[in-house]
């Protein structure tokens, strides 16, 4: 008899607090693993567009390479700015998953949660 009851805890336990912490701690995992590759991503890409301004700036030599220079500086911001405007939107879905993603774990929980309170009154 004692071990029946150790058993239904246990199962109860493990639906209500263990199996969704995991698949919580899963979702996060995912979520940073996500957000760091996204990061890290738009690091080197900000990297690379900075050498190679820098690098161009360099080249300058004389009047009519300043005014292409800034031409270029000028096409370059416009192009940062479309890709900050993407990394961002991209960084707002990302975060808009989570949050479904979690809110579908809190309320698989909480239907678990009453399902195990209406079985349990039932006996």
């Amino acid at each position: 008899m004692t071990n029946d009851n150790f058993s239904k805890y246990s199962e109860q336990a493990e639906k209500m607090f263990m199996a969704p912490t995991r698949d919580y701690a899963k979702l996060a995992m995912d979520y940073a693993e996500k957000m760091i590759d996204a990061q890290m991503t738009a690091a080197r890409t900000y990297s690379e567009i900075g050498l190679s301004q820098a690098r161009a700036a360099l080249e300058v030599k004389d009047t009519n390479a300043l005014q292409a220079y800034a031409e270029e500086q000028q096409k370059i911001a416009q192009d940062l700015t479309e890709r900050v405007k993407g990394d961002a939107e991209k960084v707002v879905a990302m975060n808009q998953d989570f949050v479904n993603e979690a809110r579908k774990i809190v309320e698989d929980n909480v239907k678990t949660a009453s399902e195990t309170a209406t079985a349990a009154q039932s006996k």
